[in-house]
């Protein structure tokens, strides 16, 4: 477990770093919009810490991201809206009650259970923001949300109310429908608004599979991204092995080179 005074020097060192008569100029110029961005970047530098197996490093870039977190809270300590104790009581909170089978009236769930229990619980949380009657089924999906994830959120939104297929068969089913529909529809004109909204629904439609087979859509597009990019990379070293360059081979030169790091693979 971390040292309690550890955690109080990063405190007191985030303070120091805003205070406006010695701190540093680019932390007195920050505000909560202007660290979005440094958040965003560390969370993926974690994930990528992880995906990568490179853990050794996994500890450095877990301290960059909870300082963004110690950031955040020295802000809304010095506009007197919370700091981060608060953050850490309500955290705390947060997980005792969404977690009754561990801290209440201890039992064993299967996985099916456990998650239409989290499901209520989060219908409870939101209910309890604003009048159930009028609030929106997606108040608490934020709308900058990566897109994949996103349409994760959302199908598990109405899936816990029974809108849902019972198996994956189903959801593959759906992405074939919206397959045949992008052709019908990119035969017509490849270019129209119609053209896109099917591409957009065959991407929806791909989410749902992933998420009936318990993979993250947003994980397994990272993995596919780096997977062609070491493929494509190994195309270019077998071109050039070939005398030939990425920028002077043709279409079905680089095809051959494709197949054939693929038959090697």
């Amino acid at each position: 477990m971390a040292d309690t005074n550890a955690l109080e020097q990063l405190l007191i060192i985030m303070q120091t770093l805003r205070d406006p008569e010695g701190g540093c100029p680019w932390d007195l110029k920050q505000d909560f919009k202007s660290i979005v961005p440094h958040t965003l970047e560390e969370a993926y530098e974690v994930a990528d810490c992880i995906e990568s197996g490179n853990l050794p490093e996994l500890k450095n870039e877990l301290g960059d991201l909870l300082f963004q977190i110690v950031f955040y809270a020295q802000l809304a300590k010095e506009q007197n809206l919370f700091d981060f104790n608060d953050v850490v009581e309500q955290l705390n909170c947060k997980l005792t009650r969404r977690h009754p089978h561990v801290f209440n009236n201890k039992q064993t769930l299967t996985d099916e259970q456990l998650a239409k229990q989290w499901q209520a619980i989060k219908a409870q949380e939101r209910a309890a923001k604003i009048n159930p009657v009028d609030a929106p089924l997606w108040q608490d999906i934020p709308a900058n949300m990566p897109g994949l994830s996103k349409a994760k959120k959302i199908q598990q939104r109405v899936a816990s109310l029974g809108f849902d297929w019972p198996t994956y068969h189903g959801a593959l089913d759906k992405v074939s429908e919206e397959v045949l529909e992008v052709k019908e529809a990119l035969e017509r004109d490849p270019y129209s608004q119609h053209s896109a909204e099917e591409i957009g629904d065959l991407l929806f439609a791909t989410v749902n599979v992933a998420r009936h087979v318990k993979r993250d859509p947003e994980q397994l597009i990272r993995q596919a991204n780096d997977k062609f990019s070491a493929r494509f990379e190994k195309v270019q070293g077998y071109l050039i092995a070939k005398g030939k360059s990425l920028d002077t081979a043709t279409l079905e030169e680089m095809d051959q080179a494709w197949e054939a790091i693929k038959k090697a693979k």
